[in-house]
């Protein structure tokens, strides 16, 4: 009976992440790899959920006001000018955006340009909406754009362009002048731009996020999407939306009736708080997350990771394995849960370019199977017993890196 199986639902295979997290639960092993935290949400928007569920919002809604607080933010951070009645759609959570607006724009064959590595949701999203994914591979160690790669990455069926930025998994904040050959190229070929921007807030040191939509003649081609759930800490609450051109905005609200019909009721009155959220309410977050981005690279740093580039942004470190690690990513992330009761994610489900394992080699891999992806969204006593593990591990053996 297979064969009733879709074409797109057959190219979707399991990930080796979902081996190595049986594997994690049956050896009890600390949980670095899932990117969401596992501390309290702040209370005052839990508040506002209990305030709302006792109210008895628990029917199909689409929350005033939510639009409103969204347009004004645009307007401080980015100087952008969004219509709350015309431009911007409510979904579930930002991977429902980011599909109903792949649904949108995209028609059979066309192709979008995507930077890899990159979160593998996006793929799948371009495929089912029956595109053509093309990877643009960016430059470790550093996770630079090449402008070349880019340009030529363009033919006459690309319709768009996918941008993540603070990036998952690299942590990369991508530059202005990076952006501005985003921007150019888009302009230049007429093509729309999607923005996956759930890490707009967690920024360290002084890089700040710049969406985009703000640069010159790309708010009528960008599609920002973004959610509640990394700024709040509330992955499970599927508030998201997606701000757009009026035309693309309907067409997004009309596929998240279809596809769903509204966010979660009390979470929409949740969000009206969360919105609202005071500029001290952000620069702790930042400040939290950068103390423990610091906590994680010294950790890693200490039992023999390479860490070339110190995260800009986001909730993860992307390490490099000890150089004298003849291992994949998979099989180190294996040994990992088994003798130090620890998990994270194997780099390789983040890639998918494959460059020459000559240029790149050790041991046979690429470079691509030389990366581990650590999630530091964790409570103090969470990383502090990672470090334990680790370090007891390292007083057995002497070492992290077996041959």
């Amino acid at each position: 009976m297979e064969d009733k199986l879709s074409s797109v639902a057959k190219s979707f295979a399991p990930s080796p992440i979902q081996e190595l997290s049986h594997l994690a639960q049956r050896c009890n092993a600390i949980n670095l790899a899932e990117g969401f935290p596992d501390f309290p949400a702040p209370s005052h928007i839990k508040s506002a959920a209990i305030s709302a569920i006792h109210s008895d919002f628990n029917q199909y809604r689409h929350a005033p006001g939510i639009c409103d607080l969204l347009a004004n933010i645009m307007k401080q951070i980015h100087g952008l000018d969004v219509n709350p009645l015309t431009d911007i759609a409510i979904c579930c959570g930002q991977s429902e955006a980011l599909a109903a607006a792949a649904f949108a724009i995209i028609d059979k064959g066309d192709e979008v340009v995507l930077f890899d590595p990159c979160y593998e949701t996006y793929e799948g999203c371009i495929k089912m909406a029956g595109g053509v994914p093309v990877y643009v591979a960016l430059d470790p160690p550093q996770w630079t754009l090449d402008p070349n790669k880019f340009i030529n990455s363009f033919t006459g069926r690309t319709k768009a362009v996918v941008l993540n930025s603070p990036h998952n998994p690299t942590g990369k904040v991508f530059t202005k002048d990076e952006l501005e050959i985003i921007a150019g190229e888009c302009r230049t070929r007429n093509c729309l731009a999607i923005t996956d921007e759930v890490y707009e807030h967690i920024t360290f040191n002084s890089e700040k996020h710049i969406s985009l939509a703000s640069f010159p003649g790309m708010q009528e081609r960008t599609i920002i999407t973004s959610s509640l759930s990394k700024t709040f800490s509330v992955t499970g609450w599927r508030v998201g939306w997606a701000i757009a051109p009026a035309f693309i905005a309907s067409a997004i609200r009309n596929i998240h009736t279809k596809l769903t019909d509204s966010a979660p009721a009390p979470f929409q009155e949740a969000a009206l708080t969360a919105l609202g959220s005071p500029p001290e309410y952000f620069e702790s977050l930042r400040s939290d997350y950068e103390s423990r981005r610091d906590y994680i690279v010294n950790l890693l740093t200490r039992v023999g990771f390479k860490i070339q580039f110190k995260p800009q942004g986001a909730l993860f470190l992307f390490a490099e394995l000890p150089e004298n690690c003849k291992l994949s990513d998979v099989d180190y992330v294996k040994m990992l849960i088994q003798t130090a009761g620890v998990v994270a994610v194997p780099g390789c489900g983040f890639f998918h370019t494959h460059l020459s394992r000559e240029k790149f080699s050790l041991g046979g891999y690429s470079y691509q199977e030389r990366y581990i992806r650590f999630a530091f969204c964790k409570s103090d006593q969470t990383l502090a017993s990672a470090a334990k593990r680790l370090g007891e591990l390292i007083d057995a053996t002497g070492c992290l890196n077996p041959q």
